[in-house]
């Protein structure tokens, strides 16, 4: 079984409906006990990082979600599911991610006024590694953005793309059972249903 979590923020009803789609059973819960009994979790997001933190330390559900990851369970994060991956987010002042993956989350601060913050709309994806949720995604394809911060790996080994805009940024990563995206798979039609499926087969390739 997939676990969409729920901890108060992030859009669960699109992300449960882009699984069901595609024919996979999924659960939405922000019980503990229901990411220590599943088979592979998801954790979505939009909003503030210090918010993201906040809502998941009082469910209490920052151990299990370590734990999971730790257990070698697949685990997918989209836009804020990949921040809080990281030890610490610039957001209104420094605040401590989950310190899973070495690295810092930082706001754009390019100088080029044309573009605007948050970055949000399609933008294309430089596939640097094969990652599992890239089977069958072109290099360069488009995907749905909306963010003012984006991740800095320490280790850039876990980089799997990156995207232009003002500068190049890192889009996803991908480490061990841990995948993440900055874009919104959910939101990015037929492409984003291919990357969920990849993600799919990748957890139950591990079950």
């Amino acid at each position: 079984m997939i676990v969409i979590i729920d901890y108060g923020m992030g859009n669960l009803k699109s992300v449960s409906k882009a699984f069901l789609k595609l024919g996979e059973d999924v659960k939405v819960s922000s019980l503990p006990e229901d990411i220590d009994n599943a088979d592979a979790i998801v954790l979505p997001g939009v909003g503030a990082f210090g918010d993201c933190m906040r809502n998941l330390s009082l469910k209490g559900l920052i151990e299990p979600v370590i734990r999971a990851i730790e257990k070698g369970k697949p685990y997918l994060g989209i836009c804020l599911g990949l921040q809080i991956l990281f030890n610490e987010s610039e957001e209104f002042g420094l605040t401590r991610g989950l310190g899973i993956i070495p690295g810092r989350v930082k706001r754009f601060s390019f100088q080029n006024r044309e573009l605007k913050i948050p970055h949000m709309g399609w933008n294309t994806i430089k596939i640097i590694r094969p990652s599992p949720l890239f089977k069958e995604i072109p290099d360069e394809s488009y995907f749905y953005f909306v963010h003012s911060y984006y991740v800095v790996p320490e280790d850039i080994s876990v980089v799997a793309s990156e995207t232009e805009y003002g500068e190049r940024f890192v889009s996803s990563i991908w480490k061990d059972n841990i995948m993440a995206t900055q874009f919104h798979p959910e939101k990015s039609q037929y492409l984003g249903l291919r990357m969920l499926m990849g993600f799919i087969e990748f957890a139950k390739a591990r079950s």
